[in-house]
C-alpha cells in the first residue's frame, strides 16, 4: 500500500480529486489517501490557508496529489505554490506537452517537456517599497539552482531518448543573471555528448513555439520564463485541462494540476479531471506502479479518441461523473 497526501483544493479540485481517486482505485492500486485541506476551506478551518499539519503531512508521505488551491492576487497570503515549492526545495518544474488523439489544434506532433526552475528568479518574492511612486522587485539567480536544473533536463533527455535540450534566456538584456543560468546550462551540456544542445532568447522562443513546436524536444528555463512558455505551451494541444504538472525535489515530489480552481463551475459536475489524472499517470510511474499508468494512459487515449464522454471543455456534453465511469471502465477492462 502506498500512503500519499491529497490536497483537494479550491473550487472544482474536489470533484476531480473524486475522480481521479476512483479511476485509481479501478487501476488496482492501492493507496491510503492522506487527506489534508489547504486553500480557502483551510484558511475558515485554521486561519491560514497552508496549514502546518498539511506541510508535515507531506513532509512525512514524501509524495503529494495536489488539485488546484485560489490565492487571493494583489493582497493576503504569499501564493500557496509558491510557498509550498520553497518549503520543499522543489527546484524542478515539468510539464510534458504532447499531441493528443481527438483534441483538435493546429498542431498535431507536439511532443517536448519543459523543465522550470521553481525556486528563485522573480519567484523569491523579493520586493522592496522604495517610496509610495516606485517598488523593486528582485531577480535572484544562482549557481547552484541553474546548475541542478539544468542537470535534471539533461539526464531526462538522456534517459528518455530525447536529441535535444534548448535553454531558454533573456541573456541579451540581463547579462550578469541569465548569463549565470546560461553558463551552467553550457557547462552540464558538455557533460553530454549524446544530446544536441541550442539556446533561445525567451521572445524569440516564444515566436517559434507558435509557428513550429515540433522542432522543440526538451525546454530547460528559468522560472518566470518557464511559467509563461509552458502555459503557452499547454494551448498548442489544447489547453491547461489536459496536460500534467510535477514539481520535483531530492526528497519530495508534488503532482499537480496546473489549471485554476474554477469557482464559476464548481458543483455542477462537469469539470475536466484529466490534468490532475495525467498527473497522477506520472506519479504512479515513479512509485513503480508502472502497470497501472500505462492503463490508465491508454484508457485516457482511448476517451478522447472515441470522444463521446467528453466534458463541455472538451467538445462533449457529458458530466464529471460520466467521464469518470468511462475511464473507470476502460482502465478495468
Amino acid at each position: 500500500m502506498h500512503k500519499i497526501t491529497l490536497i483537494p483544493g479550491d473550487g472544482i479540485g474536489p470533484e476531480i480529486t473524486d475522480a481521479v481517486k476512483s479511476i485509481i482505485a479501478a487501476s488496482g492500486v492501492d493507496v491510503l489517501w492522506d487527506v489534508q485541506e489547504v486553500g480557502q476551506k483551510a484558511l475558515q478551518i485554521y486561519g491560514n490557508p497552508l496549514p502546518d499539519v498539511a506541510i508535515e503531512s507531506i513532509k512525512a508521505n514524501k509524495i503529494a496529489l495536489k488539485g488546484p488551491v485560489t490565492t487571493q492576487i494583489g493582497k493576503g497570503f504569499k501564493s500557496i505554490n509558491v510557498t509550498l515549492r520553497q518549503t520543499f526545495d522543489l527546484y524542478a518544474n515539468i510539464r510534458p506537452v504532447k499531441s493528443l488523439p481527438g483534441v483538435k489544434t493546429p498542431f498535431s506532433d507536439v511532443d517536448m517537456v519543459i523543465f522550470r526552475e521553481n525556486t528563485e528568479d522573480l519567484y523569491a518574492g523579493i520586493e522592496n517599497v522604495i517610496n509610495e511612486d516606485r517598488v523593486e522587485a528582485i531577480k535572484v539567480i544562482t549557481r547552484k539552482a541553474s546548475r541542478r536544473i539544468a542537470e535534471k533536463a539533461f539526464e531526462y533527455a538522456h534517459q528518455n531518448n530525447r536529441k535535444k535540450v534548448t535553454a531558454v534566456h533573456k541573456a541579451n538584456i540581463m547579462k550578469k543573471s541569465d548569463g549565470l543560468f546560461l553558463e551552467e546550462t553550457r557547462r552540464t551540456a558538455d557533460k553530454y555528448s549524446d544530446i544536441a544542445y541550442d539556446e533561445l532568447i525567451v521572445d524569440n522562443t516564444c515566436m517559434k513555439l507558435v509557428q513550429q513546436p515540433e522542432k522543440f524536444d526538451v525546454i530547460v528555463t528559468e522560472n518566470l520564463y518557464g511559467d509563461i512558455i509552458s502555459d503557452l505551451c499547454a494551448g498548442l494541444v489544447g489547453g491547461l485541462g489536459v496536460v500534467p504538472g510535477m514539481n520535483v525535489g531530492e526528497d519530495y515530489m508534488i503532482f499537480e494540476a496546473v489549471h485554476g480552481s474554477a469557482p464559476d463551475i464548481a458543483g455542477k459536475n462537469i469539470a475536466n479531471p484529466l490534468a490532475l489524472l495525467m498527473s497522477s499517470v506520472e506519479m504512479l510511474k515513479v512509485i513503480g506502479e508502472t502497470r497501472a499508468a500505462n492503463s490508465i494512459q491508454t484508457a485516457i487515449y482511448k476517451l478522447l479518441e472515441d470522444g463521446k464522454h467528453l466534458t463541455p471543455d472538451l467538445g462533449g456534453s457529458a458530466t464529471t461523473s460520466e467521464m469518470t465511469q468511462e475511464l473507470c471502465r476502460l482502465v478495468a477492462n
